[in-house]
Order: structure tokens, then C-alpha cells, then sequence
């Protein structure tokens, strides 16, 4: 659900009455364990969709009817697509902080980046560049991988690990990636 979509009004108010709360974008460091799972994934969207704007973090807040904070990966604009990463059960009201595992942070930020930036944008991300498919976000103990359902292998296989997609890239896209990084900003030179 994105804060442009429907909110059901609480019990006994009438239409009208009730205004959701407006998200908001995250205080830096509020959030730090998903901040870095978003700088992490934030490098693959840069280096498979130069032009996309880096993602950022949207808070809900509670709307006093029983509804915890939420928190939402998001494009600048502060719209979004998808499940809250936190909490990550929309059942769970029990106010918890954000896990602490950085493989869970990263699976569930990468999931919802890729539902915010697949439905918001209406591409596939991230292609894996072997097979030209869709892949998944998919985690096995400490590893959390695009997962590419293409290949000989049964089932599929690792397309590349979250946030070392420009690995996979082409010689010329790779090459490029870096000069940009290397080239100055206007004012900084």
C-alpha cells in the first residue's frame, strides 16, 4: 500500500472526519540498520539504472487506531509500492525496533526497493545480465542474493550478491559506471 492509496476510516468516524497521517522521510539515523541495507542496494540501482533517483526511506506514522509506525522504501517523491519493512508483519504492533540481523535488513529492504522500483517505474529490476530475466531477492544464512530462475542449473541460480550487481555488467557499462564515479560534481572541482 502506498500513502496515495485507500485508508479505512476507524470505527464510528464519519467520512470526512478522519485524515491519515502524512508520511514523512525518515530522520537520518532513525533507522540505521535499514539505512545501510538502502545504501547497499541503492548501489545496484545506480549501476543498472544510471537515471533512477536513489531510493529513500518513508515513515507512516501511527494513525492512532491501533496502527504502528511504518516504515516504507520509497523514490524521493515519497511514493511507494508494497509491504512495510518495518514492521515487517502488518500484525505486529508490538512496537519493536527494526531487526538487527544485516542479512534480514537487507532481504527486506531489497524486496521492497524492488516492488517500489518495478511497480513505480513499470520495468523489470534487476535484470539478470546472463538470461535478460527478472530476478529475486533470496537469503540463505548470511548471504543475500538476486536470484536469476534462468540457466541450466536446476532451478535457477546466484545472479550476482545485493549491491555487487555492477560486477555483472557488461566491460563498456562497467567501465563507464566508474567514470562517473570518478568524475567531479559542478561547484566540487
Amino acid at each position: 500500500m502506498s500513502h496515495f492509496s485507500y485508508h479505512p476510516l476507524p470505527h464510528g468516524v464519519p467520512p470526512g472526519v478522519f485524515h491519515a497521517p502524512e508520511p514523512r522521510r525518515a530522520e537520518p539515523g532513525a533507522w540505521p540498520g535499514f539505512e545501510r541495507a538502502l545504501e547497499v542496494v541503492n548501489r545496484d540501482l545506480v549501476a543498472t539504472l544510471p537515471g533512477h533517483p536513489p531510493l529513500v526511506l518513508m515513515v507512516e506514522p501511527a494513525d492512532g487506531a491501533g496502527t504502528p509506525e511504518r516504515v516504507y522504501v520509497a523514490l524521493p517523491d515519497g511514493r511507494w509500492q508494497g509491504n512495510a519493512v518495518h514492521p515487517p508483519d502488518p500484525t505486529d504492533d508490538s512496537g519493536a525496533p527494526e531487526p538487527t540481523d544485516p542479512a534480514d535488513l537487507l532481504t527486506l529492504v531489497a524486496d521492497a526497493a524492488q516492488e517500489t522500483v518495478m511497480e513505480m517505474s513499470w520495468q523489470v529490476w534487476p535484470v539478470c545480465q546472463a538470461h535478460k530475466l527478472g530476478t529475486h531477492v533470496r537469503s540463505d544464512a548470511e548471504t543475500v542474493t538476486w536470484w536469476c530462475p534462468g540457466g541450466t542449473e536446476a532451478g535457477g541460480h546466484h545472479a550476482s550478491r545485493v549491491g555487487e550487481l555492477s560486477g555483472t555488467l557488461p566491460g563498456k557499462q562497467r567501465r563507464a559506471l566508474r567514470r562517473a564515479k570518478r568524475k567531479p560534481t559542478r561547484g566540487h572541482q
